[in-house]
C-alpha cells in the first residue's frame, strides 16, 4: 500500500454520496456533514474541493468556503450563502482521511493544495477551527492558534488557527 500514488484532484458532483460515507467515517454524528450539505457545497463552489484518490478509490477530502472575515462561525456550515468567491479568507470546513489511510501524509497533501489555491487567488490566509489534539498538527503548515473558538459546532469545544500569507 506504501507504493501507490495519491492523486489530488476537484471534486466532482457525482462524488457526493461516496464524500458523505468519508465523512461519516471520519467525524462524530453531530460534528459530520449530511450528504445534502456535501451535495450544496460541490454545488456552490467545487473549485473549493479537494479530494484523494488511491487507485481509483477516493480515501480523502477538503472543503471550505470563501469568506471576508478571518473566521469560520458554525453559520457558515448550514448556509451556502454566506459563501464569497471573492472573499479575503479561504476557511477549511474538514479535512477527511479515511481511517485506513492515515499517518501517510495524505491530509498533508490536501491542506498544502487548499493553502496553494488560496494563496494563488490572491487570498489573505486561510482559517479553520480543529480540537485540541490537533493543534500542533495545523502548526507545523504555518498556522497560528488564536485560542478557544465561539464555535459549538458538535457539541464539541473548538480552537481557531489561522495562516495569514
Amino acid at each position: 500500500m506504501e507504493n501507490t500514488k495519491i492523486t489530488i484532484r476537484n471534486a466532482r458532483q457525482e462524488e457526493g454520496e461516496e464524500l458523505a460515507q468519508i465523512e461519516t467515517a471520519c467525524f462524530p454524528t453531530g460534528e459530520a456533514a449530511k450528504e445534502k450539505d456535501i451535495l450544496e457545497r460541490l454545488s456552490a463552489f467545487p473549485e473549493k474541493f479537494f479530494v484523494a484518490e488511491e487507485d481509483g478509490k477516493l480515501v480523502g477530502f477538503i472543503n471550505g468556503a470563501v469568506t471576508d472575515e478571518p473566521c469560520l462561525p458554525d453559520e457558515m456550515y448550514h448556509d451556502i450563502s454566506l459563501h464569497n468567491p471573492q472573499g479575503a479568507y479561504q476557511t477549511v470546513f474538514g479535512l477527511d482521511v479515511l481511517p485506513e489511510y492515515r499517518c501517510r501524509g495524505i491530509a498533508g497533501m490536501l491542506l498544502e493544495k487548499m493553502i496553494a489555491a488560496a494563496k494563488e487567488e490572491g487570498k489573505k490566509g486561510v482559517v479553520l477551527t480543529c480540537k485540541d489534539h490537533l493543534i500542533h498538527y495545523y502548526e507545523k503548515f504555518g498556522f497560528v492558534h488564536y485560542g478557544k473558538a465561539d464555535s459549538t459546532h458538535g457539541g464539541a469545544e473548538w480552537n481557531d488557527m489561522k495562516l495569514y500569507f
